[in-house]
């Protein structure tokens, strides 16, 4: 075998070896900033729930409270809905 083709053989054996290890990092670096996308949406959806869950325990609250004390919009207190009491006596 010439010196030629054994230089060939040796760069073109290296190229592919490079190419291979080249690939193979690819996919475990793919590999792994899906497997990181993954983790976000989980930890998305459990502040959601948390967020949910805490919606709902307000909400609660807020139909307790209004079964015991009587609440009025603001906009009907402003518009004469309430008697003004200032001014009685003199």
């Amino acid at each position: 075998m010439s010196r030629a083709s054994k230089l060939t053989l040796t760069v073109t054996g290296l190229g592919t070896a490079g190419i291979i290890y080249f690939v193979h990092w690819a996919q475990e670096q793919d590999r792994a900033s899906m497997h990181k996308g993954v983790e976000r949406d989980m930890e998305k959806q459990r502040i959601r729930r948390e967020r949910q869950a805490e919606f709902e325990l307000q909400r609660r609250l807020e139909e307790e409270y209004r079964k015991l004390q009587t609440v009025s919009s603001s906009i009907e207190e402003q518009s004469g809905g309430g008697t003004n009491h200032q001014g009685r006596g003199t």
